[in-house]
């Protein structure tokens, strides 16, 4: 159920949750949840193990409603929220593209956004519905931010990680002072 008095967490999956695109030193951490069975991923995607399941508990921390606005879609919920110790989240449902001229940059509407624009843009400003929010992406632009100021009747933060390390302290701090503000 949203809570309509907290600002949304619009969350990105790849990158700001895994990790990915260059691994640290050392490699990326191998992580085991406490909220699964030993020796199991949910969805037995082994890419869920880059996922620090501390995060989980971090995202709930923050003064917000999260909301899962990824391609991974409800997989989020079957795969990662088990993972990290969340509850089942709403999620975004992005609009189809069944044209043909989807390649086409002059196009703009609903499944086509402006050249620059990332694609998740508009649809998370109406999924909103008027409300703050914060997205954390690891796509997000200058374009994307002077679309947002200009069409979002509230305050928005977009937040763009770095997919090589995914959500870091840094990151959380940010979110956090914004979203007490929103």
């Amino acid at each position: 159920m949203i809570d309509t008095d907290r600002p949304l967490l619009f969350l990105d999956v790849d990158g700001p949750l895994i990790p990915f695109g260059g691994p640290p030193p050392g490699g990326y951490p191998v992580h085991r949840s406490p909220h699964v069975p030993a020796g199991t991923t949910p969805g037995g995607n082994p890419l869920i193990a880059r996922v620090d399941p501390e995060l989980g508990p971090r995202l709930l921390r923050l003064p917000a409603e999260p909301v899962w606005a990824t391609t991974w879609l409800e997989d989020a919920n079957e795969c990662l929220a088990p993972w990290l110790g969340l509850p089942r989240l709403p999620v975004v449902d992005w609009p189809v593209d069944d044209s043909d001229d989807a390649e086409d940059a002059d196009t703009a509407d609903a499944t086509h956004p402006p050249q620059g624009l990332h694609w998740k843009t508009r649809t998370l400003v109406a999924w909103a519905g008027g409300r703050p929010f914060a997205w954390v992406d690891d796509e997000i632009t200058g374009a994307d931010r002077r679309w947002v100021a200009a069409h979002s009747p509230a305050r928005a933060l977009l937040h763009r990680v770095d997919p090589r390390r995914g959500l870091t302290d840094a990151d959380f701090a940010a979110l956090d002072a914004w979203l007490r503000t929103a």
